[in-house]
């Protein structure tokens, strides 16, 4: 049987960093849907985050977005954070809605496009500096669409020169996590579409450059936890973005259709150490029908509940299952696992944590949502694309 106050202290511990594009306005491929109440500024977006954290008691960290989160003074942006009980989280950088990255950014064949490209990506560690944030954030919409439209090798080329640019840029203490998605926007390659790309540039940049692994930016079928498992194993898993991939990619809250998918990520996260290694958790979400506040509060319980069951699979029983070739009786002891109601156990967390045992329920009678529907008149709101 598992430690329960380990298992306890382990789930007090863990941190989910919550993304500021969740908290505006978002849509599909075809439509942004507007609703009332959303952040109108970088400032807002932070207020609506420490709800979240004050109603979980797991969700400390805020990632940014450049430039959908530029501001003047990014070191006054930390202190507005800090003085609502946050800190600033990942840098993402965005080098795929300026209209010279038609054909790429890094791996474009204009150099003068690669250059401002790289600026930006350079831009983003100036942030990090000013706002104490440890990790960039690294997404690529580049690829072709068409055979012969560009050299395959020499966009990987030009790839790791921008990659090794931004590496030495980098402090002691800061992370690079490439993340990876293997179609869309670019149809015929895209120049980094798998988690062994990704895996090729960091291990050959060192050891602050990791593989940030989105859960929604893999084929149906393919055995996430494999990577996982792997990247653990050679210290190269940074960290994830949470999410579900039903909406072609991401968006959809993590463990939404599969919560036994999520499950299986996180046992190998906890079998792999991950959770005390410095693993990022981050939600990737852009929430267009639902409430965008209860969304990210339910996304974040879902991750809890998945690493609380992650954590009470009996595993010396499994290690003996596994030893004596007993295929069935392996399965049965993480099947027993998953099928736990851990919801008690959460709730005596976060009891414990001095908060409400049920954040949905608590966030839902603290008035916010129609506080900030009245109050939030006016003014351009801070959505998708701002």
């Amino acid at each position: 049987m598992s430690d329960v106050p380990a298992v306890k202290a382990a789930l007090k511990s863990q941190a989910v960093e919550t993304p500021s594009w969740a908290y505006g306005n978002s849509g599909t491929r075809f439509k942004v849907f507007a609703q009332p109440g959303v952040p109108r500024s970088p400032q807002e977006k932070l207020d609506d985050a420490a709800q979240v954290h004050t109603f979980t008691g797991v969700a400390p960290t805020v990632a940014l977005h450049i430039p959908w989160d530029t501001v003047e003074d990014y070191g006054a942006l930390a202190k507005y954070a800090e003085e609502r009980g946050l800190k600033l989280g990942a840098i993402n950088s965005n080098v795929f809605q300026d209209d010279d990255y038609k054909l790429g950014s890094v791996t474009h064949p204009d150099p003068a496009v690669r250059r401002k490209a790289l600026d930006h990506l350079l831009e983003c560690v100036d942030i990090m500096d000013a706002t104490g944030s440890r990790d960039l954030k690294l997404w690529f919409s580049d690829g072709t669409n068409y055979p012969g439209q560009d050299d395959i090798a020499a966009r990987q080329d030009r790839l790791a020169e921008a990659l090794s640019a931004v590496y030495e840029r980098l402090g002691e203490e800061q992370r690079m996590l490439l993340e990876y998605k293997f179609f869309e926007p670019a149809f015929y390659t895209t120049d980094v579409p798998d988690w062994g790309t990704a895996y090729a540039h960091c291990l050959k940049l060192g050891p602050k450059a990791q593989v940030c692994v989105d859960t929604g930016h893999h084929a149906p079928g393919t055995n996430i936890e494999f990577i996982v498992a792997l990247l653990l194993r050679e210290k190269k898993l940074g960290a994830f973005d949470f999410n579900s991939r039903f909406y072609a990619d991401d968006d959809l809250m993590v463990g939404a259709a599969d919560p036994f998918q999520l499950f299986r990520i996180m046992y190998e996260v906890v079998r792999g150490g991950g959770l005390s290694s410095g693993v990022g958790f981050m939600l990737d979400q852009c929430h267009n029908i639902e409430p965008k506040i209860p969304a990210i509060i339910r996304s974040v319980m879902n991750v809890q509940e998945a690493t609380a069951k992650a954590l009470l699979v009996d595993r010396d029983a499994l290690a003996a299952a596994q030893r004596g070739g007993d295929v069935l009786g392996a399965n049965a002891v993480l099947m027993d696992a998953y099928n736990t109601d851990v919801r008690p156990l959460l709730a005596e967390v976060r009891e414990e944590l001095g908060i409400d045992p049920d954040p949905m329920g608590a966030y839902r009678d603290s008035g916010w949502a129609e506080r900030i529907v009245t109050e939030r008149v006016g003014g351009q709101q801070a959505g998708w694309g701002a």
